[in-house]
C-alpha cells in the first residue's frame, strides 16, 4: 500500500499545509522548534510538510516498516529536505517505551496510527511524555467519512455511500477489538489528551473539497480506496452492492469511477492538540 498512502498524502497537500501552518501559530513565537517526531509517519508526506514550513527543525520520521521509512528519505531528498529530515524504525507502541530512544521533540505529530493501537490513552500518555516544555502533541483522529459520489448514481440501490461507511464502521470494531491489549475507551481526544497531563486541549478541523470532474490522479486514488474495501469488506456487503462496486472498479466501464463525471472528493480530517506545561503552568489534569 505503499503508493497509495503516498498519493493519498500527495492529494492531502494542501491540507497538510494548512495544518503545520495552524501548529506553528499554536507553537507561537516565543518556542523554538528544533526537533520534531512524525509517529506512524508512512511514506512521509507529512514529514516533509513539517520540515518545509519549521526550517531550523530535525524532523524524524518514526515508523515501524522500513519501507516506508525508505520512501520518506527518498521524497526528503527529492524536495531538497535530506539534510533535515531523518528516520526511526519503531514498533507502536513499543516503541513508546523509551526503549528505541526516540528522543524528546518540541512537536509529535500522529496521523491515523493511534487508532491502531490497543491502549489509545496509554500511548498518548507516552507521547506526551515525550514533549518538551511548552510542546505540542497533535494526533490527527476525527473528522468524517470520505464522500465521492452522489446517492444515485444510476447502477445498484441507491444509497450505496451510507452502506460503505456502515460496512467500514463495522471492520473497524473488529479491528480494535482484535488488537493486543485493545482498551474500549470514550475517544474524546480533548479529555484524553488532558489526562495524559496536557494543557489548552482542544481541536481544529480542515476540509479537502475537489469538485467533479475529478482529475486521474484523484480517481486513482479513489480507485485503490475501493479496491481496498472490497478486499476487507466484502463479508460485509451484500451481493447487489458487491455487483455494483465491482462496476464502479471496472476500468472500462463508463460507469466506473475511473470515468464517470460525477465522481467527487470531500473530506474533513480533525486534529486534536495538547499543549505540555511550561514551567510554572498548571497542566489540565
Amino acid at each position: 500500500m505503499a503508493a497509495q498512502l503516498e498519493s493519498s498524502g500527495e492529494l492531502q497537500l494542501p491540507v497538510l499545509r494548512r495544518t503545520a501552518a495552524h501548529l506553528s501559530e499554536l507553537l507561537g513565537p516565543s518556542t523554538e522548534v528544533r526537533r520534531i517526531l512524525d509517529i506512524g509517519s508512512g511514506p512521509g508526506v507529512m514529514t516533509c510538510v513539517l520540515a518545509e514550513t519549521f526550517a531550523d527543525a530535525e524532523t524524524v520520521a518514526v515508523d515501524g516498516t522500513p519501507g516506508l521509512l525508505d520512501r520518506t528519505l527518498a521524497r526528503a531528498e527529492r524536495l531538497g529536505l535530506g539534510g533535515r529530515v531523518t528516520v526511526r524504525h519503531a514498533e507502536l507502541p513499543d516503541g513508546l517505551d523509551g526503549g528505541d530512544g526516540l528522543g524528546t521533540a518540541d512537536l509529535i505529530w500522529s496521523s491515523k496510527a493511534v487508532h491502531h493501537l490497543g491502549d489509545q490513552e496509554g500511548a498518548l500518555k507516552a507521547l506526551a511524555g515525550l514533549l518538551r516544555p511548552g510542546g505540542v502533541l497533535a494526533v490527527a483522529e476525527g473528522g468524517l467519512p470520505m464522500r465521492f459520489l452522489p446517492r444515485e448514481i444510476g447502477i445498484g440501490r441507491p444509497g450505496l455511500q451510507a452502506r460503505l461507511d456502515a460496512a467500514q464502521e463495522h471492520w473497524f470494531e473488529i479491528m480494535r477489538a482484535e488488537l493486543p491489549g485493545s482498551t474500549d475507551v470514550v475517544e474524546d481526544w480533548p479529555a484524553m489528551l488532558g489526562r495524559a497531563g496536557l494543557t489548552r486541549c482542544g481541536g481544529f478541523t480542515y476540509l479537502l473539497d475537489l469538485p467533479a470532474p475529478l482529475d486521474g490522479t484523484a480517481r486513482a486514488f479513489l480507485h485503490a480506496q475501493l479496491t481496498r474495501l472490497r478486499e476487507v469488506a466484502s463479508d460485509l456487503l451484500d451481493a447487489e452492492d458487491l455487483e455494483t462496486l465491482d462496476a464502479l472498479l471496472d476500468p472500462e466501464a463508463q460507469q466506473g469511477i475511473l470515468r464517470r463525471p460525477d465522481a467527487f472528493l470531500l473530506s474533513a480530517t480533525t486534529v486534536f492538540t495538547g499543549v505540555r506545561a511550561a514551567a510554572g503552568e498548571r497542566s489540565a489534569r
